[in-house]
Protein backbone atom coordinates (compact mmCIF):
# COMPACT_ATOMS: atom_id res chain seq x y z
CA UNK A 1 0.00 0.00 0.00
CA UNK A 2 2.88 2.56 0.95
CA UNK A 3 4.27 1.54 -2.26
CA UNK A 4 1.54 2.23 -4.31
CA UNK A 5 0.89 5.58 -2.20
CA UNK A 6 4.51 6.64 -3.31
CA UNK A 7 4.42 6.22 -6.47
CA UNK A 8 1.49 7.53 -7.04
CA UNK A 9 2.40 10.79 -5.21
CA UNK A 10 5.57 10.71 -7.82
CA UNK A 11 3.88 10.57 -10.92
CA UNK A 12 1.36 13.37 -9.72
CA UNK A 13 4.30 15.84 -8.50
CA UNK A 14 5.80 14.62 -12.34
CA UNK A 15 2.81 15.64 -13.84
CA UNK A 16 2.56 18.71 -12.24
CA UNK A 17 5.54 19.97 -12.49
CA UNK A 18 5.43 18.80 -16.27
CA UNK A 19 2.49 20.90 -16.73
CA UNK A 20 3.68 24.05 -14.34
CA UNK A 21 7.12 24.08 -14.27
CA UNK A 22 10.48 23.85 -16.19
CA UNK A 23 8.75 22.50 -19.86
CA UNK A 24 11.85 23.74 -21.53
CA UNK A 25 12.52 22.17 -24.73
CA UNK A 26 15.95 20.35 -25.02
CA UNK A 27 17.27 22.92 -27.36
CA UNK A 28 16.16 25.66 -24.77
CA UNK A 29 17.41 24.20 -21.75
CA UNK A 30 21.07 23.65 -23.86
CA UNK A 31 20.99 27.15 -24.71
CA UNK A 32 20.15 28.47 -21.70
CA UNK A 33 22.19 25.64 -19.33
CA UNK A 34 24.23 28.54 -17.79
CA UNK A 35 21.41 30.67 -16.97
CA UNK A 36 20.05 31.08 -13.14
CA UNK A 37 16.68 31.85 -13.85
CA UNK A 38 13.72 30.05 -12.53
CA UNK A 39 12.14 28.37 -15.01
CA UNK A 40 9.34 26.93 -13.33
CA UNK A 41 7.79 30.55 -13.53
CA UNK A 42 6.31 31.29 -16.47
CA UNK A 43 3.55 32.86 -18.40
CA UNK A 44 3.99 32.10 -21.64
CA UNK A 45 4.44 28.80 -23.40
CA UNK A 46 8.32 27.92 -23.76
CA UNK A 47 8.35 26.94 -27.53
CA UNK A 48 7.34 30.80 -28.15
CA UNK A 49 11.43 31.60 -27.18
CA UNK A 50 13.03 31.01 -30.59
CA UNK A 51 16.90 31.83 -30.33
CA UNK A 52 17.84 34.89 -32.46
CA UNK A 53 21.56 33.53 -33.11
CA UNK A 54 23.63 35.69 -31.15
CA UNK A 55 24.33 34.27 -27.64
CA UNK A 56 23.10 36.07 -24.23
CA UNK A 57 24.19 39.70 -24.59
CA UNK A 58 26.21 38.64 -27.92
CA UNK A 59 24.25 41.78 -29.17
CA UNK A 60 25.77 43.76 -26.08
CA UNK A 61 23.48 46.43 -24.26
CA UNK A 62 25.49 49.85 -22.97
CA UNK A 63 25.88 50.42 -19.33
CA UNK A 64 28.02 53.44 -19.11
CA UNK A 65 26.88 55.36 -22.21
CA UNK A 66 28.31 58.81 -22.67
CA UNK A 67 27.36 61.68 -24.23
CA UNK A 68 28.14 64.73 -26.05
CA UNK A 69 26.95 67.71 -27.60
CA UNK A 70 24.59 68.26 -30.52
CA UNK A 71 27.21 70.13 -32.22
CA UNK A 72 29.83 67.33 -31.63
CA UNK A 73 27.52 65.10 -32.57
CA UNK A 74 26.95 66.64 -36.15
CA UNK A 75 30.35 65.41 -36.87
CA UNK A 76 28.78 62.00 -37.30
CA UNK A 77 24.95 62.07 -37.64
CA UNK A 78 23.29 63.13 -40.40
CA UNK A 79 20.06 65.70 -40.78
CA UNK A 80 17.75 63.41 -41.10
CA UNK A 81 18.75 60.09 -39.06
CA UNK A 82 16.35 59.01 -36.64
CA UNK A 83 16.97 59.20 -32.93
CA UNK A 84 15.16 58.15 -29.61
CA UNK A 85 14.39 61.66 -27.95
CA UNK A 86 13.48 61.51 -23.92
CA UNK A 87 12.71 64.26 -21.42
CA UNK A 88 12.43 64.29 -18.32
CA UNK A 89 12.33 67.58 -15.64
CA UNK A 90 13.47 69.99 -18.57
CA UNK A 91 16.70 67.17 -19.45
CA UNK A 92 16.91 66.20 -22.40
CA UNK A 93 18.84 62.90 -23.89
CA UNK A 94 18.63 61.66 -27.26
CA UNK A 95 19.77 57.87 -28.88
CA UNK A 96 20.70 57.30 -32.37
CA UNK A 97 19.05 54.12 -34.00
CA UNK A 98 22.34 53.97 -35.82
CA UNK A 99 24.05 52.89 -32.54
CA UNK A 100 21.31 51.59 -30.91
CA UNK A 101 20.61 48.79 -33.72
CA UNK A 102 23.90 47.69 -32.73
CA UNK A 103 23.29 46.85 -28.88
CA UNK A 104 19.16 47.13 -28.48
CA UNK A 105 19.68 48.29 -24.75
CA UNK A 106 20.77 51.11 -22.94
CA UNK A 107 20.83 51.39 -19.47
CA UNK A 108 21.07 54.73 -18.42
CA UNK A 109 19.73 57.84 -16.23
CA UNK A 110 17.72 61.07 -16.57
CA UNK A 111 17.24 63.15 -14.62
CA UNK A 112 16.30 61.90 -11.18
CA UNK A 113 15.39 58.23 -13.28
CA UNK A 114 17.19 55.19 -14.06
CA UNK A 115 16.18 54.39 -17.69
CA UNK A 116 16.12 51.65 -20.00
CA UNK A 117 16.13 52.76 -23.46
CA UNK A 118 15.32 49.91 -25.76
CA UNK A 119 15.18 49.10 -30.08
CA UNK A 120 14.14 45.96 -31.42
CA UNK A 121 15.45 46.50 -35.19
CA UNK A 122 12.79 43.41 -36.15
CA UNK A 123 9.89 45.14 -34.54
CA UNK A 124 11.31 48.42 -35.19
CA UNK A 125 9.67 49.10 -31.47
CA UNK A 126 12.08 51.72 -29.61
CA UNK A 127 10.69 51.93 -26.22
CA UNK A 128 11.66 53.66 -22.75
CA UNK A 129 10.77 52.49 -19.17
CA UNK A 130 11.71 53.34 -15.59
CA UNK A 131 13.64 50.73 -14.45
CA UNK A 132 12.84 51.00 -10.80
CA UNK A 133 10.27 48.37 -9.44
CA UNK A 134 9.37 48.15 -5.69
CA UNK A 135 12.47 50.60 -5.21
CA UNK A 136 14.46 48.02 -6.85
CA UNK A 137 16.69 49.34 -9.63
CA UNK A 138 17.41 46.67 -12.84
CA UNK A 139 20.01 46.24 -14.91
CA UNK A 140 19.09 44.69 -18.48
CA UNK A 141 20.73 42.69 -21.14
CA UNK A 142 19.96 41.00 -24.16
CA UNK A 143 18.88 37.63 -23.65
CA UNK A 144 19.27 36.25 -27.35
CA UNK A 145 16.18 34.82 -27.54
CA UNK A 146 12.88 36.58 -29.40
CA UNK A 147 9.65 36.15 -28.73
CA UNK A 148 7.22 36.66 -31.50
CA UNK A 149 9.63 38.01 -33.53
CA UNK A 150 10.32 40.85 -30.85
CA UNK A 151 13.39 40.96 -28.01
CA UNK A 152 13.15 39.16 -25.06
CA UNK A 153 15.31 40.95 -22.49
CA UNK A 154 16.86 39.87 -19.27
CA UNK A 155 17.28 41.71 -15.74
CA UNK A 156 20.63 41.03 -14.03
CA UNK A 157 19.15 40.58 -10.22
CA UNK A 158 16.86 37.62 -10.49
CA UNK A 159 17.64 36.63 -14.36
CA UNK A 160 13.92 36.86 -15.51
CA UNK A 161 13.08 37.11 -19.32
CA UNK A 162 11.44 39.97 -20.23
CA UNK A 163 9.10 41.47 -23.38
CA UNK A 164 10.68 43.81 -24.76
CA UNK A 165 6.90 44.99 -26.16
CA UNK A 166 5.00 44.83 -23.43
CA UNK A 167 7.54 45.59 -20.18
CA UNK A 168 6.41 42.66 -18.81
CA UNK A 169 8.34 40.21 -17.08
CA UNK A 170 7.44 36.34 -18.43
CA UNK A 171 9.90 33.97 -16.88
CA UNK A 172 11.24 34.09 -13.42
CA UNK A 173 11.15 34.86 -9.80
CA UNK A 174 10.47 38.94 -11.54
CA UNK A 175 7.30 37.06 -13.00
CA UNK A 176 4.26 39.05 -13.43
CA UNK A 177 6.53 42.81 -12.88
CA UNK A 178 5.88 45.05 -16.02
CA UNK A 179 8.09 48.05 -16.52
CA UNK A 180 6.63 51.64 -16.14
CA UNK A 181 6.71 52.94 -19.68
CA UNK A 182 8.23 56.64 -20.55
CA UNK A 183 7.66 59.01 -22.69
CA UNK A 184 9.93 59.20 -25.75
CA UNK A 185 9.49 59.66 -29.89
CA UNK A 186 11.79 59.07 -32.92
CA UNK A 187 12.65 62.52 -34.51
CA UNK A 188 15.38 63.66 -36.68
CA UNK A 189 18.91 64.86 -35.68
CA UNK A 190 17.86 68.46 -37.00
CA UNK A 191 14.62 68.93 -34.84
CA UNK A 192 16.64 68.30 -31.83
CA UNK A 193 19.49 70.40 -32.50
CA UNK A 194 17.30 73.16 -33.80
CA UNK A 195 14.42 72.99 -31.20
CA UNK A 196 16.35 71.88 -28.40
CA UNK A 197 19.98 72.44 -28.89
CA UNK A 198 21.26 71.57 -25.30
CA UNK A 199 20.23 67.97 -25.79
CA UNK A 200 22.61 65.20 -24.97
CA UNK A 201 23.48 63.28 -27.81
CA UNK A 202 24.71 59.41 -27.17
CA UNK A 203 28.11 59.22 -28.41
CA UNK A 204 29.88 56.37 -30.56
CA UNK A 205 32.42 56.11 -27.97
CA UNK A 206 30.48 53.22 -26.47
CA UNK A 207 33.95 50.81 -25.65
CA UNK A 208 32.87 48.40 -28.56
CA UNK A 209 33.83 48.42 -32.03
CA UNK A 210 31.16 48.93 -35.02
CA UNK A 211 30.54 50.30 -37.73
CA UNK A 212 27.93 52.67 -36.34
CA UNK A 213 25.93 54.06 -39.53
CA UNK A 214 25.88 51.10 -41.36
CA UNK A 215 22.29 48.65 -41.19
CA UNK A 216 22.96 45.13 -40.49
CA UNK A 217 19.11 44.64 -41.77
CA UNK A 218 19.58 45.42 -45.25
CA UNK A 219 15.95 46.34 -46.83
CA UNK A 220 14.00 44.41 -43.84
CA UNK A 221 11.28 47.46 -43.97
CA UNK A 222 10.56 46.35 -47.14
CA UNK A 223 6.64 46.29 -46.74
CA UNK A 224 6.61 42.86 -48.81
CA UNK A 225 9.43 41.33 -46.33
CA UNK A 226 8.09 38.69 -43.88
CA UNK A 227 9.06 39.03 -40.28
CA UNK A 228 11.65 37.23 -38.87
CA UNK A 229 11.26 33.69 -36.70
CA UNK A 230 7.45 34.92 -36.32
CA UNK A 231 5.19 31.90 -36.03
CA UNK A 232 1.83 33.46 -35.74
CA UNK A 233 -0.53 34.44 -38.21
CA UNK A 234 -0.22 37.92 -39.45
CA UNK A 235 -3.22 40.23 -39.15
CA UNK A 236 -4.24 40.80 -42.82
CA UNK A 237 -5.76 44.51 -42.38
CA UNK A 238 -2.42 45.93 -42.77
CA UNK A 239 1.24 44.33 -44.83
CA UNK A 240 3.26 43.50 -41.93
CA UNK A 241 5.94 45.72 -41.99
CA UNK A 242 3.49 48.53 -42.79
CA UNK A 243 4.59 51.43 -40.46
CA UNK A 244 1.88 52.44 -37.53
CA UNK A 245 1.33 55.23 -34.91
CA UNK A 246 -0.05 53.69 -31.96
CA UNK A 247 -2.14 54.37 -29.25
CA UNK A 248 -3.25 52.89 -25.90
CA UNK A 249 -6.03 54.33 -23.51
CA UNK A 250 -8.41 52.59 -21.25
CA UNK A 251 -6.92 48.81 -22.11
CA UNK A 252 -8.39 49.76 -25.56
CA UNK A 253 -6.01 50.46 -28.69
CA UNK A 254 -5.80 51.88 -31.96
CA UNK A 255 -3.46 52.15 -35.13
CA UNK A 256 -2.67 54.68 -37.33
CA UNK A 257 -1.35 53.68 -41.15
CA UNK A 258 2.18 55.85 -42.10
CA UNK A 259 0.91 55.60 -45.70
CA UNK A 260 -2.58 57.55 -44.24
CA UNK A 261 0.04 59.84 -42.40
CA UNK A 262 2.44 60.47 -45.34
CA UNK A 263 -1.07 61.90 -47.01
CA UNK A 264 -2.51 63.87 -44.51
CA UNK A 265 0.41 65.41 -42.32
CA UNK A 266 -2.24 65.48 -39.68
CA UNK A 267 -4.77 63.56 -38.00
CA UNK A 268 -7.57 64.99 -36.20
CA UNK A 269 -9.27 62.47 -34.08
CA UNK A 270 -11.38 61.33 -31.00
CA UNK A 271 -10.18 57.97 -29.23
CA UNK A 272 -11.76 56.88 -25.90
CA UNK A 273 -13.60 59.87 -25.43
CA UNK A 274 -9.94 62.28 -25.96
CA UNK A 275 -9.12 64.72 -27.95
CA UNK A 276 -6.08 63.78 -29.81
CA UNK A 277 -3.72 65.66 -32.74
CA UNK A 278 -0.84 63.21 -34.71
CA UNK A 279 1.58 65.35 -36.57
CA UNK A 280 3.68 63.70 -38.89
CA UNK A 281 6.76 64.84 -40.71
CA UNK A 282 8.08 63.03 -43.40
CA UNK A 283 11.84 63.82 -43.20
CA UNK A 284 13.08 60.71 -40.94
CA UNK A 285 15.30 58.27 -42.71
CA UNK A 286 14.38 54.39 -41.54
CA UNK A 287 17.21 52.92 -39.85
CA UNK A 288 16.28 49.66 -41.51
CA UNK A 289 16.35 50.20 -45.56
CA UNK A 290 19.74 50.95 -47.27
CA UNK A 291 23.40 49.40 -46.26
CA UNK A 292 24.26 52.95 -44.57
CA UNK A 293 21.45 54.76 -42.70
CA UNK A 294 22.33 58.19 -44.41
CA UNK A 295 21.10 56.45 -47.98
CA UNK A 296 17.75 55.24 -46.49
CA UNK A 297 14.34 56.37 -47.89
CA UNK A 298 12.94 59.21 -45.79
CA UNK A 299 10.10 57.13 -43.86
CA UNK A 300 9.07 60.26 -41.42
CA UNK A 301 8.11 59.87 -37.91
CA UNK A 302 5.40 60.37 -36.10
CA UNK A 303 4.01 62.17 -32.87
CA UNK A 304 0.63 62.24 -30.78
CA UNK A 305 -0.39 64.89 -28.44
CA UNK A 306 -3.80 65.64 -26.26
CA UNK A 307 -5.46 68.66 -28.41
CA UNK A 308 -6.51 70.64 -25.50
CA UNK A 309 -4.98 73.24 -23.87
CA UNK A 310 -6.61 74.42 -20.50
CA UNK A 311 -9.36 72.64 -21.44
CA UNK A 312 -9.91 74.11 -24.51
CA UNK A 313 -10.07 71.96 -27.80
CA UNK A 314 -7.91 73.16 -30.76
CA UNK A 315 -8.15 72.00 -34.34
CA UNK A 316 -5.32 71.14 -36.35
CA UNK A 317 -4.38 71.58 -40.02
CA UNK A 318 -0.73 71.44 -41.52
CA UNK A 319 -0.15 74.47 -44.54
CA UNK A 320 3.58 74.87 -46.47
CA UNK A 321 4.98 71.63 -44.30
CA UNK A 322 4.25 73.46 -40.94
CA UNK A 323 1.41 72.57 -38.39
CA UNK A 324 -1.09 75.03 -36.88
CA UNK A 325 -3.88 75.75 -34.60
CA UNK A 326 -7.78 76.83 -36.29
CA UNK A 327 -8.23 78.47 -33.21
CA UNK A 328 -5.30 81.01 -33.37
CA UNK A 329 -3.41 80.13 -36.51
CA UNK A 330 -0.14 79.50 -34.11
CA UNK A 331 2.56 77.44 -35.19
CA UNK A 332 3.61 74.19 -33.81
CA UNK A 333 6.59 71.43 -34.14
CA UNK A 334 7.07 67.79 -33.83
CA UNK A 335 7.76 68.04 -30.54
CA UNK A 336 4.01 69.88 -29.70
CA UNK A 337 5.46 72.74 -29.05
CA UNK A 338 4.15 75.95 -30.48
CA UNK A 339 6.77 78.34 -31.58
CA UNK A 340 4.79 81.40 -33.13
CA UNK A 341 1.72 83.35 -32.66
CA UNK A 342 -0.59 83.93 -29.69
CA UNK A 343 -0.18 80.87 -28.02
CA UNK A 344 3.91 80.70 -28.33
CA UNK A 345 5.86 78.77 -25.65
CA UNK A 346 2.93 76.34 -24.78
CA UNK A 347 2.73 72.57 -24.46
CA UNK A 348 1.04 70.02 -25.95
CA UNK A 349 0.80 67.29 -23.97
CA UNK A 350 2.16 64.63 -25.47
CA UNK A 351 0.30 60.73 -25.32
CA UNK A 352 2.07 57.42 -24.34
CA UNK A 353 1.97 56.71 -27.69
CA UNK A 354 4.92 55.10 -30.21
CA UNK A 355 5.66 53.98 -34.12
CA UNK A 356 6.63 49.82 -34.82
CA UNK A 357 5.88 48.00 -37.74
CA UNK A 358 2.03 46.83 -37.93
CA UNK A 359 2.48 42.82 -37.91
CA UNK A 360 4.34 43.46 -34.06
CA UNK A 361 1.67 45.59 -32.93
CA UNK A 362 -1.14 43.53 -33.63
CA UNK A 363 0.50 40.28 -32.81
CA UNK A 364 0.85 41.45 -29.17
CA UNK A 365 -2.95 43.62 -29.44
CA UNK A 366 -5.40 42.21 -31.69
CA UNK A 367 -7.93 43.60 -30.99
CA UNK A 368 -6.49 47.07 -32.05
CA UNK A 369 -8.61 49.22 -33.86
CA UNK A 370 -7.86 50.64 -37.29
CA UNK A 371 -7.61 54.41 -38.29
CA UNK A 372 -9.42 54.56 -41.80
Amino acid sequence: MKTALFLFILFTNIFLYAKHGDTRSFALKSLTSSWNTNWDKHTIVYDELLSGGPSRDGIPPLDTPKFVSTKKAKSFLNDDEPLIFVEINNEKKAYALSILIWHEIVNDSLSNEKILVTFCPLCNASLVFSRVLNNKVYDFGTSGLLRKSDLVMYDRQSESLWQQFTGKAIVGDSLKLQLKPLISSIVSFKDIYTHHPKTLILSQDTGYSRPYGKNPYLGYDNINSSPFLLNEKIDARMPPMRRVATLSLNNKHKAYSYKILKEKKIINDTFEKKEIVIFYKKNVLSALDENYIKDSSRVGSASIFEAKIKGKKLNFYTKNGKFYDKQTHSVWNIFGLSTHGELKGTQLKKMDSASHFWFAWVVFKPETLVYK
